[in-house]
């Protein structure tokens, strides 16, 4: 039988893995009587840590949101994967939570076992990250814009538009999607009366920002980031369709997350692509590297001039006999 001070530290084990338990369901794991169990929920209640508990026979413990953080458990994988996670957050896309990842992980790093702390390290010592480009987000904007999802409520906002002008909108917040180093805010728009894709980067939060609750609405696309994605596509005013001659997951692997691709079967896939010039259309058709067919080739005169130039250039410089 598990020591009590081992046990405590199991009990919250057990309740960070599933926050609901029977009393007979952890007196089964702890190997205990369920009069124990009592008296070690009871002790954690004395140490901080609120656990509610309903009587009946569907009744049972929760850890519910108490005045202390409990110690985080975690296995091995768990361990490592924390760890990589705040080295990441440390030089990402996220402003205001590089220092307190730095902390966070110096203390992990004290914590670790010797075997896993040699394979953060290792990790971390010969793994290069790319350097990137684009905007930051201030984490307080995420997490209030976050709550404002969460507890449904409408949000005063003013909003920069790309050429530097501002406007005051009233949204009902519904979703955050992370694309690449940007974040978006898909939000309803009561001024508009429509759906809204926001860049959080250029989001402004005025005083008193908080309005009253709202109900929440059906979201335009089942994949919040894939309607995001297809805002991309409409944002160029060059668009095309094509039926790429692979697989969806070749085409992904091959293009930017920003372009929409939808599989058809196993072997052909329609991809969306969008740009503001047709030189930049033509660039990413050559980036598939497979056959494709232009969808609608005559509403594209541009594009297939572009594409009939570029081929007559590539055999000139290959040496092909030109027709």
């Amino acid at each position: 039988m598990l020591e009590t001070s081992a046990r405590l530290l199991r009990l919250l084990s057990l309740f960070q893995n599933r926050r609901a338990w029977t009393g007979t369901e952890l007196a089964d794991h702890l190997g205990v009587s369920t009069r124990t169990v009592r008296n070690d929920v009871e002790r954690l209640r004395q140490l901080g840590y609120q656990v509610d508990a309903t009587e009946g026979a569907a009744g049972g413990y929760r850890l519910g949101t108490s005045a202390v953080m409990p110690p985080l458990l975690l296995d091995d994988e768990e361990a490592v994967a924390v760890a990589l996670g705040l080295h990441s957050a440390a030089g990402g896309s996220v402003a205001g939570i590089e220092e307190a990842s730095v902390r966070a992980l110096a203390k992990m790093r004290q914590l670790l076992p010797v075997p896993l702390r040699r394979r953060v390290s290792a990790l971390e010592a010969f793994s290069v990250r790319a350097p990137s480009s684009g905007p930051t987000v201030d984490a307080g904007m995420l997490t209030t814009l976050a709550s404002a999802c969460r507890d449904q409520a409408q949000t005063r906002i003013l909003y920069r538009r790309h050429d530097g002008t501002e406007s005051s909108r009233t949204i009902e917040p519904h979703r955050l999607v992370n694309a690449g180093r940007r974040w978006y805010l898909v939000a309803w728009d009561t001024g508009r009366d429509s759906w809204r894709t926001f860049r959080v980067d250029r989001i402004l939060l005025p005083p008193n920002h908080a309005g009253r609750r709202f109900v929440p609405r059906q979201l335009p696309d089942d994949d919040p980031a894939a309607y995001v994605l297809r805002g991309f596509a409409m944002a160029w005013p060059y668009r095309v369709s094509v039926i790429a001659h692979a697989s969806a997951e070749t085409i992904l692997t091959r293009l930017p997350q920003q372009l929409v691709v939808e599989p058809i079967d196993e072997n052909h896939c329609r991809v969306e692509l969008s740009a503001n010039t047709p030189q930049v259309l033509a660039v990413w058709l050559g980036m598939l590297d497979i056959d494709f067919d232009i969808e609608n080739r005559e509403g594209h005169p541009e594009l297939i001039d572009h594409l009939r130039q570029t081929g007559r250039r590539y055999q000139r410089s290959a040496g092909a006999p030109q027709e």
